[in-house]
């Protein structure tokens, strides 16, 4: 895909912004495990948490590659900032705009399009990750509301001051064949008896927001079923498949900044009287790297390409998706290893790089998922 003007000056844009506001001020943020509250009010003012939104919602009008653009010059400076953003758009707001309803979206969009507000996706479950199937949180209509009991983990934007819902996967009856019957339900931060447990002590994405939440006869009106219900599995597939396209592109950030800042050592670097740039063993090292990056970029433009032309695209997704997260995380190895003792150094970006790598082949599907979403797509 040819990158037109507008896309290129987005592109510049958002890697200014990562160089000049993000870089210098990132890593204290990721020591201290804090959000970085000043940069997302920041990304909200440039309209990134608008990008793919339509301009009556107070979004940018643009389209799902303009964010997946966005997020990887991020994560070429730092993860915790891009997948907060890839999480508050592709898996917060992305839901209501797919599915809700006009009232939803009045009501809902427009502070989340300007990143005033932040919204999360409550799928995953303590004992059910990967087996979205297996949902054990329930739904019960009493009336005119939905009591709702379970758990979510791992929940993305969650627990932030600024975070004003959650759109949690439940299991609101039994199909026909006797499958679970799941369904969506926005449910507003505050609501009487959903609880945000205390933040994960994690050993990546340091400076994003990630909790357990648990839901003891939450109640919230019927209006707030979102989509159709007994229709949240496809919704949230269709949602993950878009998500991939987004995280292929975090993932393709990561790599393409352990090139950098490889680069950037292998220049300064000296060993042996010479620049260890210089040593064809690093050469040939940086080289693969680059080469990763760069199918990985190709793997996700195609993605995105066929889901914008309103084409098949979730096997692309997949492909994307483990490609890049395959090239994140042994980039991040290679750069550590180019930066020697350096490179197990916090202080140093490829610290947090080799990090923040690891959940890439795992989150919003597995690496082993992925390949099973190949597999289904080519019949086998």
């Amino acid at each position: 895909m040819q990158l037109n003007d507008e896309y290129q000056a987005l592109r510049e844009a958002v890697r200014e912004f990562a160089v000049e506001s993000v870089a210098p001020v990132i890593g204290d943020f990721y020591e201290r495990h804090a959000f970085p509250y000043d940069l997302i009010r920041q990304m909200g003012k440039m309209g990134l948490f608008g990008l793919p939104f339509p301009t009556e919602f107070d979004g940018e009008g643009g389209d799902y590659f303009a964010l997946c653009l966005a997020l990887e010059e991020l994560a070429r400076v730092d993860s915790s900032v891009a997948i907060t953003l890839e999480a508050a758009v592709s898996l917060g707001a992305m839901p209501i705009h797919r599915f809700g309803t006009e009232e939803q979206k009045e009501r809902w969009l427009p502070a989340l399009c300007k990143g005033e507000k932040l919204a999360a996706f409550g799928l995953t479950e303590p004992g059910f990750g990967s087996d979205a199937g297996g949902t054990a949180t329930r739904a019960v209509l009493d009336g005119d509301q939905w009591v709702i009991n379970g758990s979510k983990a791992f929940i993305t934007n969650s627990g932030t001051d600024i975070t004003c819902l959650v759109t949690v996967t439940a299991v609101t009856g039994t199909n026909p064949d006797g499958s679970k019957e799941l369904s969506t339900i926005i449910v507003p931060s505050g609501t009487p008896g959903f609880t945000v447990l205390p933040g994960y002590s994690k050993v990546g994405w340091c400076a994003s927001d990630t909790h357990e939440l648990a839901f003891d006869d939450v109640r919230v009106p019927v209006g707030n079923l979102l989509g159709e219900r007994g229709r949240g599995f496809a919704q949230f597939l269709r949602i993950l498949d878009e998500g991939r396209i987004a995280i292929a592109a975090l993932s393709v950030g990561l790599a393409q900044g352990c090139v950098d800042e490889s680069i950037r050592y292998a220049r300064e670097r000296r060993a042996f009287g010479r620049s260890i740039g210089d040593f064809q063993a690093i050469q040939f090292k940086i080289s693969e790297m680059e080469a990763r990056a760069h199918v990985a970029r190709l793997a996700y433009y195609d993605a995105a390409e066929k889901m914008l032309a309103g084409r098949p695209f979730k096997k692309e997704a997949a492909i994307a998706k483990l490609t890049a997260s395959n090239a994140a995380m042994d980039n991040a190895r290679d750069a550590t290893q180019i930066h020697g003792g350096y490179g197990f150094m916090n202080e140093f970006p490829v610290g947090r790089f080799y990090r923040d790598a690891k959940i890439l082949e795992i989150g919003e599907g597995t690496s082993e998922i992925q390949k099973l979403v190949i597999a289904r797509e080519l019949d086998l």
